[in-house]
């Protein structure tokens, strides 16, 4: 037996990863793990570059260990990343599948949001069998406690209320900072709650700005000059919300988009942790034979869930959050 591999009995022997969609900090993390975990049991492991499109255009190449050295602590991803509308279709996914066995590939980890998961379960319906992971700095996916790329968002985020705040108490001033959360505002709420902002405005809960101005009112009736109103993009365009905001009080009101400054950057630890446990999961269950499954973590456990069902389930925020939030910042 070669050295350092365990060559254990699997069904599949030469598998492929991609990733998908939006970047994340982490992917390349997840793609480390797919790529050593599977020469560890003894599979073949090829890249496809720029997701979806690459695969139809036949971008593969052979991974060994040293192709995926030094990028745990890189953000974005190695294998690039591209949006491909012809894979919508049922010709595209045809030709996926073509090139897929063209290269004699029997297994695909899929690292994205759930438009990459459409597609794995597409290919799935195939006969390829299909393992997704979670990848996506909203958080948005459901059957998952966390997605790669979130912790890190947040952090980014944090990172840059914790500067604007400074400023805003220096020229004692409102501060708008619009953070990324097209549908889902877990960014501004954690964020929002770990920053101390006086009002989070998130897409899942509907929100008057007449009590935002009303709290802003309160606050500068007993001394406060500075505050940061975070709004997920999904809510509301900060650009917009300040204006509103300036026009009623008559206030200097300053705005920030962070936009993609969050996609950015070196994972966290808990990223690059999750990433390297999900990737190396995602190979373990094509080796047994799975697919059209999505590994999730819940607690500390990381779980498999089909993914028709986690496409289908409706994604649930914690809203006890985002009201204690609300509470701390009276």
């Amino acid at each position: 037996m070669e050295a350092g591999r365990n060559l254990t009995p699997s069904v599949v022997k030469r598998i492929a990863v991609l990733t998908s969609g939006g970047d994340a900090p982490g992917m390349n993390a997840a793609i480390r793990a797919v790529v050593r975990k599977g020469l560890y049991h003894g599979l073949d492991v090829v890249g496809i570059k720029h997701g979806y499109a690459g695969l139809i255009r036949g971008e593969l190449e052979t991974l060994d260990l040293g192709s995926v050295a030094d990028i745990i602590q890189r953000g974005g991803t190695m294998l690039f990343t591209a949006r491909c509308l012809e894979f919508k279709t049922p010709e595209g996914q045809d030709k996926g599948v073509q090139m897929l066995k063209d290269h004699n590939i029997d297994g695909l980890i899929v690292i994205g949001g759930d438009g990459s998961f459409q597609g794995a379960r597409a290919l799935s319906a195939r006969g390829i069998k299909t393992i997704g992971i979670p990848g996506t700095i909203d958080n948005d996916i459901p059957c998952t406690d966390y997605t790669i790329g979130f912790d890190t968002a947040v952090n980014t985020a944090i990172d840059a209320i914790d500067k604007i705040r400074d400023t805003a108490t220096s020229h004692e001033r409102t501060y708008v900072v619009e953070v990324m959360g097209r549908d889902a505002g877990d960014i501004a709420m954690i964020a929002g709650l770990a920053g101390g902002a006086e009002s989070i405005l998130i897409p899942e809960a509907q929100f008057d700005l007449n009590q935002v101005l009303e709290k802003l009112r309160k606050g500068a009736q007993r001394g406060k000059r500075h505050s940061i109103i975070l709004v997920a993009e999904g809510a509301g365009r900060g650009m917009k919300i300040g204006e509103d905001i300036a026009q009623a009080t008559g206030w200097d009101v300053r705005v920030t988009v962070l936009g993609h400054l969050q996609r950015g950057g070196s994972p966290t630890a808990f990223d690059r942790t999750l990433a390297s446990r999900m990737g190396a999961h995602a190979v373990d269950l094509l080796m047994q034979g799975q697919t059209s499954v999505m590994i999730g973590v819940r607690g500390k456990d990381l779980i498999a869930t089909d993914i028709f069902e986690a496409l289908q389930t409706k994604r649930a925020i914690d809203l006890s959050i985002y009201d204690l939030a609300g509470i701390l910042s009276i």
